[in-house]
């Protein structure tokens, strides 16, 4: 059975490493022929524009995979995980473009599926902690990292 993740509804039957690659292709070819002003429209009113939508789906790939990386490199495995506050962290990167957004974003990404494609059942299996969370896997954090992935997406799909 799949780990239950916020936005678990949104992977359904998929594979997680399959919709990772998949969503990280379709934001690159999604944003591809947008203009500066393109990444500045918002799916609906008083929400983050793509931009910093895109940039928020960096930040959490560099979390979780930091998060990944740090569980499985833990000495006695007891690693904790850091939690943010999104809109603190946007905040400080409020400036980054659009085109470095969706550059960093895909470049993590692939960075994260290589690394999640490589874990054997055992490493999937390595558990961390969160203060808010409690106890998760490394294969929930790859689930949760899918179905944020497809949620986003979905608002950003709005705007074509």
């Amino acid at each position: 059975m799949p780990p239950k993740t916020p936005y678990s509804d949104d992977l359904g039957n998929r594979e997680p490493l399959a919709a990772i690659r998949d969503s990280l292709a379709r934001l690159r070819a999604l944003t591809a022929s947008w203009s500066p002003q393109d990444f500045e429209r918002s799916y609906a009113t008083g929400k983050w524009p793509a931009r910093q939508i895109l940039t928020h789906l960096a930040q959490t790939e560099i979390a979780f995979g930091n998060r990944a990386r740090m569980a499985l490199s833990a000495p006695k495995r007891d690693y904790v995980a850091q939690p943010f506050d999104q809109n603190v962290w946007m905040d400080h990167e409020s400036t980054l473009g659009g085109r470095e957004a969706v550059d960093a974003l895909v470049a993590t990404g692939a960075m994260n599926a290589a690394l999640y494609g490589s874990l054997s059942p055992s490493d999937r299996a390595v558990t961390f902690s969160h203060p808010e969370y409690g106890a998760l896997t490394i294969d929930w954090l790859i689930h949760q990292s899918a179905v944020h992935l497809l949620h986003h997406l979905a608002q950003l799909e709005r705007l074509v």
